[in-house]
């Protein structure tokens, strides 16, 4: 049997704007929305939500991302 310590790790909490920055260089999410017009599309935010662009599907909201480096991610 191995031998365990017995150490504490203490997380510090992250201030509200670092903690709305995390992932702002990663990731992009991806929601339904409805356009002025009525119509409906594909938003898609920056992690700190701020609109980017609109698509029409979630198949090329997704690629629209990853072609920018980003990585995709839903929000419900």
């Amino acid at each position: 049997m191995e031998n365990q310590s017995n150490t504490t790790t203490v997380f510090k909490p992250l201030a509200e704007d670092a903690f709305l920055s995390l992932g702002a260089q990663q990731i992009a999410y991806v929601k339904s929305i409805d356009l002025p017009d009525g119509a409906h599309a594909v938003g898609i935010f920056s992690a700190d939500g701020k609109p980017m662009a609109a698509a029409p599907s979630i198949e090329v909201a997704q690629a629209l991302i990853r072609q920018h480096e980003l990585e995709p991610a839903l929000v419900h």
